[in-house]
């Protein structure tokens, strides 16, 4: 099976390539740049120039695959709307292209906003005023009615690991910064996580045999609490822990406080049932006490 993939050269989908190599599937991954397309091809993909602007790129890759993993968006908070509409109708000409086949179309989403006060759960539906992107994950589940085989993987607000630039990342560039690694209030509300590698394998298997409609979740640690999360960055950069309240959390940490903040809990039970999922790779914690995040 041939496999096209947007975001191809992106921290995920520079997993997810070499998941789906492994596991025998060939794959082509869109590349909007010479530098991505040299990242696509080494990693042993096929390049398809273009970049979710460019519907005729997306519509030929897609027509020459058997399959699509969709995991290209902007996240410029400064255009958010822009993005949404780009990523809706990404999804549309991908989703008219796979209409009638069967074929899988597995898109990415998160957990973040599916629930408040408890864990999210993979029957949990995101509110579409959560974010405008929702619009586009609908509009792909929507596709079952079509005659696609859509999914949507909820990834944890970190998919973390060796060479990780995201949120993690930035909470241990900021401790480093500011002399402390710090905490919100009590630290009592939890992040989950996902290691890259676990992330990338629950990808391939909802390609091969997710139902559609099923909204899986790439969870593998349920909720750490965010005090333990900057104990462990306070112990890799040998910085006092410290709180910091609630109403300064945007003076210490900038744009990520709001993030920080959140209480994002989420189970995975359903989706290590459906399809024998089995995160093996060190957890957050670990992989922060591992100390490649402080080098």
């Amino acid at each position: 099976m041939r496999i096209f993939v947007t975001g191809a050269s992106g921290w995920i989908g520079s997993a997810v390539i070499p998941e789906l190599l492994d596991a025998g599937y060939k794959v082509v991954g869109l590349a909007r740049s010479d530098a991505a397309a040299a990242s696509v091809a080494a990693l042993g993909a096929e390049v398809q120039r273009g970049n979710l602007d460019d519907l005729d790129s997306l519509r030929s890759a897609t027509a020459a695959s058997d399959g699509v993993v969709h995991l290209g968006y902007s996240h410029d908070f400064s255009r958010m709307e822009a993005a949404a509409q780009t990523d809706l109708a990404a999804i549309n000409t991908i989703g008219g292209e796979l209409a009638g086949t069967d074929r899988p179309f597995v898109v990415a989403a998160g957990v973040l906003g599916l629930a408040s006060g408890r864990a999210a759960t993979e029957w949990d539906q995101p509110d579409p005023r959560a974010h405008p992107r929702i619009a586009g994950i609908q509009a792909a589940m929507a596709l079952a009615e079509r005659g696609v085989r859509p999914s949507s993987v909820r990834f944890a607000p970190t998919v973390h690991g060796p060479g990780d630039h995201g949120f993690l990342a930035t909470l241990v560039g900021i401790a480093r910064d500011k002399g402390v690694s710090a905490y919100i209030d009590e630290g009592a509300n939890h992040w989950s996580a996902v290691h890259r590698l676990d992330a990338a394998k629950l990808v391939r298997l909802a390609v091969a045999g997710a139902p559609a409609g099923a909204a899986l979740h790439a969870v593998a640690d349920e909720g750490v609490p965010t005090r333990v999360i900057a104990e462990a960055i306070g112990r890799g950069l040998d910085l006092p822990v410290v709180s910091i309240p609630a109403a300064q959390a945007v003076d210490h940490f900038g744009w990520m406080g709001r993030f920080f903040a959140l209480d994002a809990l989420a189970e995975n039970a359903a989706t290590r049932e459906l399809l024998g999922w089995d995160p093996v790779h060190p957890g957050l914690i670990a992989d922060l006490d591992a100390g490649h995040y402080f080098r």
